[in-house]
């Protein structure tokens, strides 16, 4: 595991992440790896992010930047498949857990750096880029997906997640997952900032990047369990892009 600190980060943090943002996480960075504690949601779906990204395309074997890496739940599964993965994150807290977690014969190279500053010295550089929960705590993610587009080629692809705006995504990503169930620290999310599907490809089209295929991780109080459904888009959801050739 190799890892680069980009000292220009911190002064571009405003650009993607609020500076309560990147406090709030930088608080809970020590608790990032307890599949127990309040990140256990991030590990219990991470297998199915895992199934969703491997089904849409070949992640192993391949070059993949991880936008919003936190503590690299997403990143160490991505490399022990067989990828070499690029992850950036601005909270530094949490990039060093995140460095201090994985294993040396892991190919991760962990980065205090902002994507809008690193995609264009890194155009076309990755075959996959991902950026999971990270859209809903930016205030401006078109650019964010303007940049993730930017690092991935021609024909590679882009997946992303986030939260659905309604009713019934305040409901149960905020009221219930944050403040009945504790699944999600409290103060995690602003209903304001999530995201509606069609408002998500929008962006990505824009951004030159072609819808292929979305899903919606459901969870199952009465089990205890998450699963993917290509029906339920209403609260979190997964979308997969494909870079116009």
């Amino acid at each position: 595991m190799t890892s680069t600190p980009d000292n220009a980060a911190t002064a571009d943090a405003a650009s993607s992440a609020s500076p309560d943002e990147l406090a709030h996480f930088n608080r809970l960075a020590k608790q990032w790896w307890d599949s127990d504690g309040p990140f256990a949601s991030l590990h219990a779906i991470n297998p199915l992010r895992m199934a969703f990204i491997e089904t849409h395309s070949d992640a192993g074997d391949s070059r993949v930047l991880d936008v919003g890496c936190g503590g690299g739940i997403l990143a160490e599964a991505l490399a022990r498949s067989g990828a070499a993965v690029t992850a950036l994150d601005l909270a530094e807290d949490v990039v060093e857990v995140a460095r201090d977690h994985a294993p040396d014969h892991l190919d991760i190279n962990y980065r205090v750096a902002d994507i809008t500053r690193f995609a264009p010295e890194h155009a076309g550089a990755f075959d996959v880029v991902t950026c999971m929960e990270m859209l809903e705590h930016v205030d401006d993610p078109a650019r964010i997906i303007e940049a993730l587009a930017e690092a991935v080629h021609p024909g590679g692809h882009v997946f992303l997640s986030t939260l659905n705006r309604n009713a019934k995504s305040w409901l149960l990503g905020i009221v219930a997952a944050e403040y009945l169930l504790n699944m999600v620290p409290r103060g995690t999310h602003d209903h304001r900032q999530f995201i509606r599907p069609g408002e998500l490809a929008r962006m990505g089209r824009a951004a030159g990047l072609k819808p292929i295929a979305s899903t919606g991780i459901v969870y199952n109080p009465l089990t205890r369990a998450f699963s993917l459904n290509d029906l339920d888009l209403d609260v979190n959801y997964l979308m997969a892009f494909q870079k116009d050739s």
